[in-house]
C-alpha cells in the first residue's frame, strides 16, 4: 500500500518529467524494512521506502536518515486473526482484544519492524509481553506467504500491512481484528507511517535529484485523490497483478483515505508515530521532527511539481 505512489510516479512518467532517472524499483525483493534501511546505510540504494520504525532505527544507529516524503498518513498495519481462532468479540475494548491474543502464534515480518511494534504496543496496553505471552513468527515481507501461513494454521494471527486483511477476509481465511487506520487505536489517528527516506550524504550529493523524486511523488499522490475509479483500479491491478477484482474494490477507498494529499509531514502526524514507538519500547527517545524530517527539501519538491 505504502509504495503505490512510487509505482505511479514511475509508471505515469512523473519521475521522467522531472528529468530524473530511476533504476528498477524492487518493491518487495528486499523483504523487510530493516533490509531497506541496511541497504541505504550500505550505499547500495539512494532512497528507501518503508515505515517510520526503520527511519527511527537508522537515527538510533547514527546513520543520519532524512525522511523526504509522507507516503501513507495512517498506521496501515492490521492484526488479522484466523477464521477458527477464538478471541474477544469485535465490540470488546482494545485492552480486552489485546488480552485475547495471549498464547497465540502471531506472524510478523521480522524483529524491529512496524509489524512487531504494533504487537508490542497492544500487549503493553494489556500488561503483557509478546516475547513471553505469545509466539512471534518471522514470516518476511511477502504478503502471499503470510496469507498462506494464516490459511494453513501455521500462525493463529498476523500483524501485517494492508491489503493482507482484505485478502484474508475475501478468501474466508480470517478477519481484520484490530485496525489502527479505521480508528481502533485512537492514539495512532493520523500518524505518519509509510515514508520515503534517504540520508544526509545522499542529500548533499544529489539534492536536486531527491527534490525531483519528491516532485514525482507529489504528482502521484494527487492522481490517487483525483483520478477516476476506473483509472486508479487499472493502476492498482498493474501494481499488484495477483489482486482479485474484489480486493481491488476493497482497497480503493483505503488508498484515498490513507494516502496524503501531499508528501508533507505535519508535526501532529510525526508526534503521533513518535509517541507510539516510545510507548511500545522500540524507540526510547525519538528524535525531534526537525532532526529527521527534511521539511525544506519536501517543500522544494512540492514546489517543483507545480512549476
Amino acid at each position: 500500500m505504502a509504495f503505490f505512489s512510487v509505482f505511479i510516479a514511475e509508471h505515469e512518467g512523473y519521475f521522467a518529467a522531472e528529468h530524473l532517472t530511476v533504476g528498477p524499483t524492487p518493491f518487495t525483493i528486499l523483504g523487510t524494512g530493516a533490509k531497506v534501511a541496511a541497504a541505504l546505510a550500505g550505499g547500495s540504494i539512494d532512497v528507501g521506502g518503508s515505515v517510520m520504525t526503520d527511519a527511527f532505527n537508522l537515527a538510533k544507529a547514527e546513520q543520519k536518515p532524512q525522511v523526504i516524503a509522507n507516503l501513507v498518513n495512517a498506521y496501515y498495519i492490521d492484526i488479522v486473526v484466523g477464521k477458527n481462532v477464538h478471541v474477544a468479540p469485535a465490540a470488546a475494548s482494545l485492552v480486552e482484544k489485546a488480552r485475547s491474543l495471549k498464547g497465540l502464534k502471531i506472524g510478523i515480518t521480522g524483529p524491529g519492524s512496524g509489524t512487531e511494534a504494533l504487537v508490542t504496543y497492544l500487549f503493553k496496553q494489556a500488561g503483557m509481553n509478546p516475547q513471553t505471552d505469545a509466539t512471534l513468527v518471522n514470516l518476511g515481507g511477502d504478503i502471499s506467504a503470510a496469507l498462506a501461513a494464516l490459511k494453513s494454521g501455521q500462525v493463529d494471527a498476523v500483524s501485517y500491512a494492508q491489503p493482507l486483511g482484505q485478502e484474508a477476509t475475501i478468501a474466508g481465511a480470517g478477519s481484520i481484528y484490530i485496525s489502527p487506520s479505521r480508528g481502533d487505536i485512537p492514539a495512532l489517528a493520523g500518524a505518519v507511517q509509510g515514508v520515503a527516506f534517504t540520508n544526509s550524504a545522499v542529500v548533499a550529493n544529489k539534492k536536486q535529484a531527491i527534490e525531483a523524486f519528491v516532485a514525482g511523488i507529489t504528482k502521484a499522490e494527487k492522481l490517487i485523490h483525483t483520478a477516476p475509479t476506473a483509472k486508479l483500479s487499472a493502476l492498482l491491478k498493474d501494481y499488484l497483478p495477483a489482486l482479485t477484482p474484489a480486493t481491488v474494490a476493497a482497497i480503493l477507498p483505503l488508498l484515498r483515505a490513507e494516502v496524503p494529499a501531499t508528501p508533507a509531514i505535519s508535526p501532529q502526524a510525526y508526534q503521533a508515530v513518535a509517541s507510539f514507538h516510545q510507548t511500545s519500547g522500540l524507540v526510547a527517545d525519538p528524535p525531534p521532527m526537525n532532526a529527521i524530517v527534511n521539511s525544506s527539501l519536501i517543500a522544494a519538491g512540492i514546489k517543483m511539481a507545480g512549476s
